[in-house]
């Protein structure tokens, strides 16, 4: 609404696109995947991951104590274009690093679709907690494993290491960028 002239295109995929060569301006990542001769801002506080379940899953099927039970849990996997394959779930507790490479039960490419199939009790499924903190507090999920799913670098703004951005850029910046 401050800037009636200026065009906003969003084009959302789950690829790690070079943002120069397809033309874009900016792009939005996680701030573990950025180019190193990018310009960031962050524009989110750090995420989180969470392993999540309906009670109707728990039940049936038990509770993961660690990382490495879950290879005996029906678990529903992300695929990522970047990846080519099942993105592996990253755990971390006391300076170790664990990343389980489950077996799924259904793979998809999609968080709200893998929200979906664990609300459905279909499994167990690895996705943002902001995601699913709703659905955790009104009982429909269970979380499980959380000292072992620590905190890492949330969503920045990215463009290119040029001498200056547009006035267009730079008016975009300081409305998303992250206020303490």
């Amino acid at each position: 609404a401050a800037h009636p002239l200026v065009t906003v295109e969003v084009s959302v995929d789950y690829g790690l696109t070079d943002i120069v060569a397809e033309r874009f301006d900016a792009g939005i990542r996680i701030g573990e995947h950025l180019a190193q001769d990018m310009i960031a801002v962050a524009i989110s506080p750090p995420l989180r991951m969470a392993v999540v379940g309906a009670p109707g899953y728990f039940a049936t099927h038990g509770t993961p104590q660690t990382p490495a039970d879950l290879h005996t849990h029906r678990c529903i996997a992300l695929r990522l274009p970047r990846l080519g394959n099942i993105a592996p779930w990253e755990f971390e507790k006391e300076g170790r690093v664990v990343n389980v490479r489950v077996t799924p039960s259904f793979v998809n490419n999609s968080l709200h679709l893998g929200l979906a199939a664990a609300l459905d009790g279909m499994g167990l499924a690895w996705l943002p907690a902001d995601l699913v903190r709703p659905h955790v507090t009104e009982g429909r999920l269970a979380s499980v494993l959380e000292d072992w799913c620590p905190s890492f670098p949330g969503y920045h703004l990215y463009y290119p290491n040029r001498a200056a951005p547009s006035s267009a850029l730079a008016a975009l910046v300081e409305i998303l960028r992250l206020r303490s």
